[in-house]
């Protein structure tokens, strides 16, 4: 079985590097994290969690003080991706430690997945990749100490959107209670991660509220932001994440669209209450989840929106 492989390369392996999707969220984090402590905890001693930027919200997770910009060598033993269904899904800065790596190994619950590893651990059905991690670390006998449940827990949360999303599983609450009895405090990660921002957030997030536009009838919402709004507002890494889930709140809408101006492009994320925004955002480069989904559109913010209004229209007649 792949795990039973997994856990003999690790115990062979002496030099480690995890990362995951680029602009990560805290389900990539705390993943992350939890796999870095799990390794921790066996007496490895060469871990570095790579990642450019990603939510300072994140910071009071245990061994956060692993996440590294630069990598600390030339080459690792293993090379472990969580959370993500592409290598080219990954800051392209890293790819050069996944390719040079002794063995790689990725787990992620994207629907549509590339298997890019030598050892792939692939369940499109959890709600989280840290969820699948906690079935691998039982399986291979790996302790999930209070702190590898704090980091799987922030994992969990930020995922389910606090228990909310229909992907919300019997093993969530199971776990959930099972980290409890652990002594981890899941009202203080749910306050961190779901309930608590900063004013630069706020304002960001009230700008989007008041520039949101209806279409076909109020089933579509979109809303955007452009990087002279990121740079007047201070606006800062994570800062952006609640924004697409807006619109998906309002009665009768049906899909809910972000798009945020980048060097490259625009990022667009869409939030769905039923079709399947995974299947429009291949069709621009991108995936995700059925319900929750995004890709790179490199246009002017008016080409932006009409294709990508347009190609929801089409899937909202068709479904």
């Amino acid at each position: 079985m792949t795990l039973d492989e997994i856990l003999k390369e690790i115990n062979n392996s002496k030099s480690f590097v995890i990362t995951a999707h680029e602009n990560p969220d805290g389900d990539a984090i705390g993943s992350c994290l939890a796999f870095a402590t799990v390794l921790k905890d066996l007496g490895k001693t060469k871990i570095d969690v790579l990642f450019k930027e990603y939510p300072p919200i994140f910071n009071s997770l245990p061994n956060c003080d692993l996440i590294r910009k630069e990598a600390s060598l030339e080459q690792y033993d293993m090379a472990i991706v969580l959370d993500c269904p592409d290598l080219k899904r990954v800051h392209k800065d890293y790819h050069k430690y996944f390719e040079s790596a002794k063995v790689t190994v990725e787990f992620d619950h994207h629907l549509k997945n590339a298997m890019f590893a030598d050892l792939d651990v692939v369940n499109p059905a959890s709600p989280a990749c840290a969820e699948i991690l906690v079935s691998s670390f039982r399986y291979m006998n790996l302790e999930i100490t209070r702190d590898v449940a704090t980091c799987l827990m922030a994992g969990i949360i930020t995922d389910t959107g606090g228990f909310r999303f229909n992907s919300t599983t019997r093993e969530t609450f199971e776990f959930a209670g099972w980290a409890l009895s652990k002594g981890v405090n899941i009202p203080k990660i749910y306050k961190e991660t779901l309930m608590t921002k900063s004013k630069s957030q706020f304002e960001a997030e009230k700008l989007a509220v008041d520039r949101l536009e209806f279409y076909m009838d109020d089933k579509i919402t979109f809303t955007y932001m452009t990087k002279e709004d990121e740079k007047a507002l201070n606006i800062q890494p994570g800062e952006f994440d609640g924004i697409v889930g807006i619109g998906i709140t309002i009665k009768d809408v049906e899909v809910a669209i972000f798009a945020r101006e980048r060097d490259d492009g625009f990022k667009v994320s869409f939030r769905s209450n039923n079709i399947d925004v995974a299947d429009i955002c291949v069709l621009f480069g991108g995936g995700g989840h059925k319900l929750a989904a995004g890709c790179t559109i490199d246009a002017s913010l008016e080409d932006v929106r009409k294709a990508v209004i347009e190609e929801t229209k089409k899937h909202l007649e068709n479904k």
